[in-house]
């Protein structure tokens, strides 16, 4: 993807997560890798939904700096720059405030359960992060450890993080993310509490996480501690 395919990819991405209610006003956003050392970015204060392609501002991943005197990159460029330096892989960063997904911490709620076959397929055990002040360095060292081992992160009262070898594929973790907290948040409302995926039937699963490529470093001792595997996916 050349770089004018990569500018107008971030814009429909923008449009998306607008127009599904990720982000609203000029909230959230968005990075995507355009080579090993530059990254775009969305500009601070810019609507993300009715963003052009000439708006995204090339950034040094390496000091944060623009390619030219341009307007501010994001408040938010240091989170960031920091799954770029934690991830070569990662192609793409979405930060987004995908609303159920965000209620849920304001109550506590542990994403890191093995509840939907979906999410602990495609996004494993999703961390949250405590609250720190938006656009702040205070949470940076918490990202930088987890995101080595996450691909979606939440932060407390706040919103998301989701990381890809494409933007695309970030953007696409957002949605799943958000679409798993609205189902989480349905069953709360029932009698019964909710139930985890039983033992046997979870191991599957996690198999099939391991033939898509997406385990990650430290799975096998997180999925034995947060949903009682007695071994690891084989």
């Amino acid at each position: 993807m050349n770089e004018l395919e990569l500018r107008e990819q971030m814009c429909l991405v923008g449009r998306l997560m607008h127009q599904n209610g990720y982000i609203d006003g000029k909230s959230g956003n968005l990075t995507a890798r355009l080579d090993p050392e530059r990254i775009l970015a969305t500009p601070s204060g810019s609507a993300k939904g009715f963003m052009n392609p000439d708006q995204l501002m090339i950034v040094n991943i390496d000091d944060g700096k623009t390619a030219n005197d341009q307007s501010r990159p994001t408040s938010e460029l240091a989170m960031h720059l920091e799954c770029y330096k934690q991830r070569a892989d990662v192609q793409g960063v979405v930060h987004a405030h995908p609303p159920t997904a965000v209620a849920l911490t304001l109550v506590g709620y542990d994403f890191q359960q093995c509840i939907l076959p979906e999410m602990v397929m495609l996004l494993g055990l999703v961390p949250t992060i405590p609250y720190a002040t938006p656009a702040s360095s205070e949470n940076l060292d918490a990202i930088s450890q987890l995101i080595v081992e996450h691909d979606a992160i939440m932060l407390s009262h706040h919103g998301s993080l989701t990381v890809a070898a494409t933007l695309w594929d970030a953007y696409l973790r957002l949605e799943s993310l958000e679409h798993s907290a609205r189902i989480l948040y349905m069953a709360a409302q029932m009698p019964g509490g909710i139930r985890v995926i039983p033992s046997q039937q979870l191991e599957k699963v996690l198999a099939i996480r391991k033939r898509l490529g997406l385990w990650k470093p430290g799975d096998d001792e997180r999925f034995r501690t947060c949903c009682g595997m007695e071994s690891s996916a084989s």
